[in-house]
């Protein structure tokens, strides 16, 4: 490791919370703080957690080296092979070829005097205390919290971006905190959450800092969750199930064309990763963004249903979620509910088990519905679970065993 990182300064202090690029949390009220994060009475950070996150009135963004050199905020990546005169990532199916000075389409990747460093280790803009259900995970630990971190970057370039602010950045272009691995335990740990969560933006370009965290968060009995777009290479994918308990996967459409135009991307090792997660026994939910003129082929999502059928995902829960426009499709409008009610009913249809509307609070398709007898055994408003009846995992109306991780 160059020299420069081993005596790079440190921030140092106590836990602090980066809510968004542009935030300044010691010129926020707890008050505000909480109304910003959406966090009403009843499902707010505890006041120990709150104390630990902001005590430290020296808030600071942190500083690198140059645009030329890897910062403290760095480790040497993963998964690299070197070959002559550069240095191909393979960590993803992008597989970028980086010469020295090269930065890899994550943003995050940067070749460094022929060594390939990720600049996104310990450097997160963006913590959260969310409930489990908005990742959303609706049969992994209902009405737990989560301790959500993001760093800059994404190796995908949807134009429907919701998070673009942060994922179509570098981690030199954001305002970030210095929060180790250790540290992002600790507040887990601090704020009661049963899980920590890598979302956001995509972590698979901050993998080695996901990586180590969830390892340790094992450790202390804190699960982890990934929430990704699941663009990444099998190895780095099997080496992660190790570590991590639950995913929720973007299947963004069922066409390649598709993929390309609206996300950079092709559809195989989106399909590949959901086959990988499930044979590596993690628990997996699936969501599909219903994006009017782009994702709402009521055919094309009949065979993403079949296809999820017939390879053993009828009872991962499949989330269709409304469009907000957004990023470079403001010009489109919301999905209308009834085409993500159609989207359920084909999905329905096709044998799939566990089907949910999301962004649409309220609506009766945000409940857990026992397929035997029909009985709504987890009623839900947006992310707040208002009754579950489950008892032990199984219907409590005709005993039938419902798919997840309960407890």
């Amino acid at each position: 490791m160059p020299e420069q990182l081993r005596n790079a300064p440190t921030t140092g202090g106590s836990l602090k919370v980066a809510l968004h690029p542009i935030q300044r949390l010691d010129r926020m009220s707890k008050r505000d703080f909480l109304r910003f994060i959406g966090i009403g009475a009843g499902c707010a950070l505890c006041t120990r957690g709150w104390t630990s996150l902001v005590q430290n009135d020296a808030w600071a963004a942190v500083t690198h080296a140059g645009e030329d050199k890897p910062w403290r905020w760095s480790k040497e990546a993963l998964f690299c092979v070197k070959k002559d005169g550069y240095v191909q990532c393979q960590k993803c199916p992008h597989e970028c070829a980086l010469a020295p000075g090269d930065v890899g389409i994550c943003r995050s990747r940067v070749n460094y005097d022929g060594t390939v460093y990720s600049i996104a280790y310990g450097n997160p803009c963006a913590v959260h205390v969310d409930p489990i259900e908005k990742k959303p995970l609706f049969h992994f630990l209902p009405s737990t919290r989560s301790f959500s971190i993001a760093v800059a970057g994404c190796n995908l370039r949807c134009l429907n971006c919701q998070n673009w602010e942060i994922s179509q950045a570098s981690p030199r272009e954001t305002q970030n905190y210095d929060l180790m691995p250790e540290s992002v335990v600790e507040g887990a740990l601090q704020n009661q959450c049963a899980t920590i969560a890598y979302t956001y933006s995509e972590p698979t370009t901050f993998y080695e800092y996901a990586y180590d965290t969830a390892t340790i968060a094992h450790r202390h009995a804190v699960r982890n969750v990934w929430k990704s777009c699941g663009y990444i290479n099998e190895v780095p994918l099997r080496q992660l199930c190790k570590v991590i308990d639950a995913a929720n996967i973007d299947l963004k459409s069922f066409d390649d064309k598709i993929y390309r135009e609206l996300n950079s991307a092709n559809l195989a090792p989106i399909l590949d990763t959901l086959k990988v997660i499930k044979s590596e026994g993690v628990w997996l939910e699936i969501t599909n963004l219903v994006i009017p003129s782009w994702t709402d082929d009521m055919g094309m999502i009949g065979r993403m249903a079949d296809w999820l059928c017939a390879n053993g995902f009828q009872d991962s829960p499949l989330h269709f979620s409304r469009f907000t426009p957004l990023y470079k499709l403001t010009q489109l409008p919301l999905t209308p509910v009834s085409t993500l009610e159609a989207a359920r009913e084909t999905a329905m249809k096709a044998g799939m088990r566990y089907v949910y509307i999301g962004n649409v609070p309220g609506h009766e398709a945000e409940n857990t519905i026992c397929p035997n007898c029909k009985s709504v055994e987890i009623e839900r408003k947006g992310f707040t679970v208002v009754r579950n009846a489950l008892r032990a995992g199984k219907c409590s109306k005709c005993g039938a065993k419902v798919p997840g991780v309960w407890s």
